[in-house]
């Protein structure tokens, strides 16, 4: 049996449902393998008071310590988190509150391995809190945490000793495992791919979701976080300059105020639509009745929203921005474009000109699924247990 701990300060909540839904997607498909059992340690950082008091971090202060969560045994516990300090001090006060909690843990979960699953603040802090218990540490990259916390000047340093002290590193993307090389970490990544859930993308009836959610002309989705990375104002200005094209921009975050005023200024109040967060569950409607997925992110790994878009049948438009070429094969899976409104503009327009299948589309992301997924994770950790072992 594989006692795997996974780390992962990105997962899922009450209070924020669909935060790292791909750790928890993937999380649950290695906890179902018959000789696998799972622990999650999900750290909560809240600040000191009186910052503590925010609505926010109050909500998530109300969070249970410990849960089930679908089934996954979850433990939440609190971090500090000192603001203004650019992540300086995130590491040291998790590796401060984890050591306790995970020796206790240890003592009824005596688990073979700690599987971080984001590169920062996981990694280092899995690292340090490995060699205290003796366990082999697997850390995965998926985007931010290596093109933003591997370049910053406050956390490069602690990204980059992490990586080289690793016992297995993974990442969602070959473009991703070059990135990791490319942040001064000289070490074998695999490649370890996100899965689709097949049960709910791509098995619904384009006219049928159309006509659920009352669409009638064509229509373009923004997909993600409504921060200036993911670029919906590109989009927004793009669709501006398609005549009778819809936009969708689905997301909650900072620039709502700015996107909404920026619809405004351009007339677009009866084409655009900013929906706000959309459970994940009540995507596979809106990806099978759109007709384009465009996001115009600056960086990314392997983005979820560009994987389901192709697996539901619809094209995506994308920056050439990580693992793009590595998805947008042919003409049936979307355009690669330059990041800015007007070529995002064209291809948008070159997509919807196009009769495409939608099988071809999702033929296209075919290798990616969640079975697979779980069974390359479990032989990647057994694979770095047995190593310890044999030392």
């Amino acid at each position: 049996m594989l006692r795997v701990l996974t780390l992962a300060t990105l997962f899922p909540d009450a209070v924020r449902p669909n935060f790292g839904v791909f750790v928890e997607r993937q999380t649950l498909g290695l906890a179902a393998l018959d000789d696998v059992e799972v622990r999650v340690v999900a750290p909560l950082g809240i600040p000191p008071f009186p910052l503590s008091l925010h609505p926010g971090y109050r909500t998530l202060s109300g969070l249970p310590q410990q849960e089930v969560w679908k089934g996954l045994a979850v433990d939440r516990p609190r971090f500090l988190n000192l603001p203004a300090t650019q992540g300086r001090f995130h590491v040291a006060a998790l590796v401060r509150r984890l050591v306790p909690h995970l020796t206790r843990l240890r003592a009824r979960f005596a688990f073979d391995v700690i599987d971080a699953e984001f590169f920062f603040p996981d990694g280092p802090a899995a690292i340090e809190l490995g060699k205290r218990l003796g366990v082999p540490v697997s850390i995965k990259a998926r985007g931010a945490d290596i093109h933003h916390w591997g370049y910053a000047p406050a956390t490069a340093r602690q990204v980059r000793a992490a990586g080289n002290a690793a016992d297995g590193l993974l990442a969602v993307s070959q473009s991703m495992a070059d990135d990791i090389a490319a942040a001064g970490i000289d070490r074998p990544v695999r490649v370890h791919r996100t899965g689709i859930d097949r049960t709910r993308f791509g098995g619904i009836d384009r006219a049928t979701a159309r006509q659920r959610l009352g669409i009638t002309g064509p229509l373009v989705v923004s997909l993600g976080a409504l921060i200036p990375r993911k670029g919906h104002r590109i989009v927004l200005d793009a669709v501006a300059a398609l005549p009778g094209v819809g936009l969708w921009i689905v997301g909650g975050g900072p620039d709502h105020a700015a996107l909404e005023a920026r619809i405004a200024e351009l007339g677009l109040g009866d084409r655009v639509k900013l929906t706000g967060p959309i459970a994940h569950g009540d995507l596979p409607d809106l990806l099978a009745a759109a007709d384009v997925m465009a996001l115009a992110s600056s960086s990314e790994g392997l983005a979820n929203a560009w994987v389901e878009a192709l697996a539901s049948g619809t094209p995506i438009v994308i920056p050439d921005a990580g693992a793009a070429r590595e998805v947008v094969t042919l003409p049936a899976a979307g355009r690669i474009v330059a990041r800015e409104a007007s070529t995002f503009a064209q291809g948008i327009a070159a997509v919807l000109s196009q009769t495409v299948d939608p099988s071809a589309t999702k033929d296209v992301v075919d290798a990616f699924s969640w079975e697979r997924n779980a069974v390359e994770l479990r032989e990647h950790l057994r694979g770095l247990v047995a190593a310890r072992r044999s030392v």
